[in-house]
């Protein structure tokens, strides 16, 4: 998590990214459950953590993403095939968690990008990716932000060493 915390993010410049595997995970538009879900047999969801911060604890990029309120903060591995491909950190402002997105808080095992864009007026738009080193290894990273119902959220994730994004093979 501190890494993607701390990470560099920066704009997806589509025309500057050259089209190969890589770039195109990093410019997925839709559903990243639903690409990972095309790569195994069976994608499983742990949910890592599940609380609230205050405003204070928000980089000033994500303030600027998400606007100057307390987030609820959901964080999950996703695992194809028993093998870790994807930490995610969602960052779900308060007021988004109204009317029909208050069911987002009791998710649990159901990967966020199934529950938003199984509606038709979700969509991701400031697609934002950075390059983050853990135990030696380079790392890509994505943040995005979604919207249900005209309502943000901020998505932040990082593939992990065996996610098909680095190994072409799906």
């Amino acid at each position: 998590m501190s890494a993607l915390m701390s990470a560099n993010w920066k704009a997806l410049d589509r025309q500057q990214l050259e089209t190969t595997t890589q770039s195109e995970w990093l410019r997925e538009l839709h559903s990243m459950t639903d690409r990972l879900k095309c790569c195994c047999v069976t994608l499983d969801v742990n949910v890592l953590g599940l609380h609230q911060c205050e405003v204070n604890v928000l980089t000033e990029s994500e303030r600027s993403l998400l606007g100057n309120e307390a987030c609820f903060v959901r964080e999950v591995l996703l695992s194809g095939d028993n093998m870790p491909w994807l930490y995610a950190r969602t960052l779900v402002p308060m007021s988004t968690l109204t009317e029909q997105e208050e069911d987002i808080v009791y998710l649990g095992a159901v990967p966020l990008g199934q529950r938003v864009f199984s509606r038709t007026n979700a969509r991701r738009d400031e697609i934002e990716v950075a390059t983050v080193v853990i135990e030696g290894k380079t790392l890509l990273a994505r943040r995005s932000r979604l919207w249900a119902n005209n309502k943000p959220m901020l998505v932040s994730e990082l593939f992990l060493p065996q996610a098909p994004i680095y190994h072409g093979n799906c």
